[in-house]
């Protein structure tokens, strides 16, 4: 009886925070893009910080879901974080772990009423994932722009969610980019997955565990041996979060 109520609790915790999330967010969308009409890049990312930190204390009220950080340090200054993709939380996540930031994400975002603005004003790289090698030299001509300017680029090597526990090979074009701009890919490895699921409603209560990796350098290194060195890291780690055995990619 008693587990039949907590279940049936966290049901209506995560209907109540789904449904905070896209109000939050559209709402959220209106005062943001209107304050970047006067102010500067950096001052953005700071009301993006909010935006992310009021979404995570709801998940944590409504769920009973947090995180905690773990691993190195961040390298000074700008560089790529290679993030595994599992849920959207990270999406969310990531703008609190990391300091000022683009994202390189998929076009069709752009697209949402409002909210494709507010992305929009944030700098993001904004690719046609179908445009092959033309997307790659976008992710290295904008990236490189970015790092310039002192923010981070954020990418999601697999390209797409993917449900926990899988994977898929990793994009070259962050490698690329840290090849052309001399700067670190940093990995991010975490279990989210297992708290709020690729598909489905329901969030689990616990912590999720972001671990932050070593820097790799990509000086001289050959691409595609640089990304399977790198997504073994990750896929191994969170295995190791998941208290599953690693198993080779």
């Amino acid at each position: 009886m008693r587990a039949a109520a907590s279940a049936a609790g966290q049901w209506l915790g995560s209907l109540l925070f789904t449904g905070f999330l896209f109000a939050w967010t559209f709402l959220y969308a209106i005062p943001f893009v209107l304050a970047c009409l006067v102010l500067p890049f950096p001052r953005r990312f700071a009301l993006v910080q909010v935006y992310a930190g009021v979404i995570l204390w709801v998940l944590r009220v409504s769920c009973g879901l947090t995180y905690r950080v773990e691993g190195a340090s961040l390298p000074a200054g700008a560089h790529i974080a290679f993030w595994k993709h599992s849920s959207s939380w990270e999406t969310i996540a990531m703008m609190r772990v990391f300091p000022r930031q683009v994202w390189v994400l998929k076009r069709e975002l752009l697209w949402i009423p409002v909210v494709g603005v507010g992305v929009r004003q944030m700098h993001a790289i904004a690719i046609d994932r179908k445009a092959g090698h033309a997307a790659v030299a976008q992710v290295i001509e904008q990236g490189r722009d970015r790092l310039a300017e002192g923010d981070w680029v954020m990418i999601f090597p697999e390209g797409t969610r993917m449900p926990s526990g899988e994977t898929r090979r990793y994009g070259v074009s962050g490698t690329l980019l840290a090849q052309a701009s001399g700067r670190y890919i940093v990995p991010v490895a975490h279990n989210a997955g297992r708290y709020w699921p690729r598909r489905g409603l329901r969030k689990r209560p616990g912590v999720i565990r972001v671990v932050i990796g070593p820097p790799f350098s990509a000086a001289g290194r050959e691409v595609r041996v640089l990304n399977e060195e790198i997504q073994r890291w990750i896929e191994d780690t969170v295995r190791s979060l998941n208290g599953e055995v690693s198993t080779p990619i």
